[in-house]
């Protein structure tokens, strides 16, 4: 196996079975093949160093103090799905320029020490500080407060993108060259588009910025602005003219999506979980799509195992490593999902698709970075 295409290797304690504990497992197992791409997934975009408070019982009030009750750190923006797409076994590439800074180095570490990311395509940006982002949770909500600066280095990175089964790209920036080059051949591209902040929802530029691309999956308040519709399911038939996988995220209600291939539309209801942070939720669910997209599985299985993921991720803080593993699904569905009439017919394909051997947890965010080793 090439070097740029390292499995994951996560930290932590293997289940109570007393069978060894393999790091990782490669949902892509039985269809890997000789000449296939080093990469499974290509992402590009901005890494944020995340903090995040939990456990506020409102939110800050001018001129007052509030205590947390909880508190993680780690690297967030498109490392959350970076992350979450390397914990579910995926061969991930990620190009993002990282500050000359403690915290650059730290996210650039965690990230390809600790997560087994390549980031061939990554750069240190000499002069520029990494963007850090305040993130407080109450009320099962969050507010956000960031603060950084537009780097061009950014656009520089990719000249020619790898072999990869599968691309990510953020439509909030300007498209680049490559994009379009992996469009024409025909390449499997994943795209997201954030919050219009100045609410114009152009419905043009969306049309334009999906040239070619596979997927797009906004959420459902994002959809129905793009397409001036009143609900999910309208919205979600409108983008099916832009992309051939349309996906409308509802928070609670589920997901919908519909397949051009099948000429379908599939609701997935959302898995009940105790949520603690939706920091990063919707990228965990993105991973999980193209997991299970790439692995060739059914689309209703797809959106079932990016629910659960994204699920399994906000009852932990700290974005990217809120992210889960295959030991977090297997537990969960050892524990939960299999003895749930509700779970047990919607999730019974993981019955075939669970490795038969023990992986280890992964690993969870922590208070601070930087502890120096015990003397």
């Amino acid at each position: 196996m090439p070097s740029s295409a390292r499995p994951p290797r996560h930290a932590g304690s293997q289940r109570s079975s007393g069978r060894p504990a393999k790091s990782f497992h490669d949902p892509l197992e039985g269809i890997r093949r000789d000449g296939d791409p080093d990469v499974d997934i290509f992402l590009t975009g901005t890494v944020f160093f995340d903090i995040i408070f939990i456990g506020l019982e409102a939110p800050p009030q001018r001129g007052t103090e509030v205590w947390a009750s909880g508190m993680g750190s780690g690297p967030g923006g498109v490392a959350n799905m970076a992350v979450a797409c390397s914990r579910l076994g995926l061969h991930t590439s990620l190009a993002a320029a990282f500050g000359e800074d403690l915290y650059g180095d730290y996210c650039r570490q965690t990230l390809s020490i600790q997560e087994g990311v390549d980031l061939t395509y990554s750069r240190y940006v000499t002069g520029w500080h990494s963007p850090v982002t305040v993130s407080t949770v109450y009320d099962r909500d969050r507010t956000m407060v960031t603060h950084g600066h537009i780097t061009d280095v950014q656009a520089r990175l990719v000249g020619q993108p790898p072999r990869a089964r599968a691309t990510f790209v953020d439509l909030g920036v300007e498209r680049q060259p490559w994009v379009d080059t992996i469009a024409a051949d025909g390449g499997l591209i994943f795209a997201d588009l954030g919050w219009d902040p100045e609410a114009r929802w152009d419905m043009g530029r969306l049309r334009e910025s999906l040239s070619g691309c596979y997927a797009f999956s906004p959420n459902a308040v994002e959809a129905m602005s793009y397409t001036r519709t009143d609900s999910p399911i309208e919205a979600v038939k409108a983008l099916s003219d832009l992309v051939p996988l349309a996906v409308v995220t509802c928070g609670s209600d589920g997901v919908i999506a519909h397949d051009r291939e099948t000429d379908t539309i599939v609701h997935a209801p959302a898995v009940p979980v105790e949520a603690m942070d939706p920091t990063g939720a919707g990228d965990v669910f993105l991973a999980g799509l193209v997991t299970s997209t790439v692995a060739g599985w059914p689309v209703g299985q797809r959106l079932r195992l990016a629910n659960l993921a994204a699920g399994l991720s906000v009852r932990h803080f700290g974005g990217a490593l809120a992210a889960p593993g295959w030991g977090d699904i297997a537990s969960w569905w050892a524990d939960t999902g299999s003895k749930d009439p509700a779970l047990t017919e919607d999730y019974a394909f993981l019955d075939e698709i669970l490795p038969d051997y023990d992986v280890p947890e992964v690993s969870r965010a922590i208070a601070t970075l930087g502890f120096r080793a015990g003397r």
